[in-house]
């Protein structure tokens, strides 16, 4: 059964639900911080697609102080927690929050990065295309695309790692097994290659692969 991204009780979970079945969590979102620092102006826009219970879109807006940020999300359950997460940080003035899909947005090129951790490998593979095409036409030129996903798995024993270092992060043998059955109604993962090629064809260029841990890869990509 596919997780219920709009029941409070899986929202009210998920920050600490996902430190264990990500491998590596904070280690990304570290790279994450440090690309955008590398890549983007003093001054900028930035856009979060899937921004979940607000934890990605809260350090940025702490680490960045003279950025604004538009966060999207398909669930009013995790916009509404995203916002909550964020309130005593004094920064809602510089957030715009919309639920809607990235082709629901504005289609002005406004962005200097775009965010989408976690997110692409929910994207139906048809859909793909479109969303990132859609996520590009929004960037500024120089603009930087970051994306981080579950990537395709070949062999039952890659199954059995991640199922490994999930319940060596916490999970019981129950709710890794849950997570193992649920590859099938939740993902839509791209090898790697795939993955390269879904993204020149959008118009990225420069696309690189910045991380990597198990069957999770990092993804940069710019608009020139």
């Amino acid at each position: 059964m596919a997780k219920d991204f709009n029941s409070q009780y899986v929202v009210d979970g998920y920050d600490v639900h996902i430190r264990k079945l990500i491998p590596g969590y904070e280690v990304v979102h570290q790279q994450i911080q440090a690309l955008l620092k590398t890549y983007v102006s003093e001054h900028a826009h930035v856009l979060i697609v899937g921004c979940g219970t607000g934890y990605e879109l809260g350090y940025l807006l702490q680490l960045f102080p003279s950025w604004t940020f538009t966060a999207t999300d398909l669930s009013a359950t995790m916009l509404d927690k995203a916002k909550q997460y964020i309130q005593p940080l004094d920064a809602l003035h510089r957030v715009e929050f919309a639920l809607a899909d990235v082709d629901q947005l504005k289609t002005d090129p406004i962005y200097d990065a775009a965010l989408s951790i976690l997110v692409t490998h929910f994207v139906p593979y048809a859909h793909k295309p479109d969303f990132l095409k859609a996520i590009y036409s929004r960037l500024k030129q120089q603009g930087v695309f970051i994306g981080f996903d579950l990537t395709e798995m070949n062999t039952d024993k890659e199954r059995e790692t991640l199922k490994n270092v999930c319940e060596g992060n916490g999970l019981n043998t129950v709710q890794s097994a849950a997570m193992l059955s649920r590859l099938a109604d939740d993902f839509y993962p791209l090898l790697e290659q795939e993955t390269f090629a879904q993204l020149s064809l959008a118009g990225f260029a420069s696309v690189q692969r910045f991380t990597q841990i198990l069957s999770y890869q990092g993804f940069m990509a710019l608009k020139i």
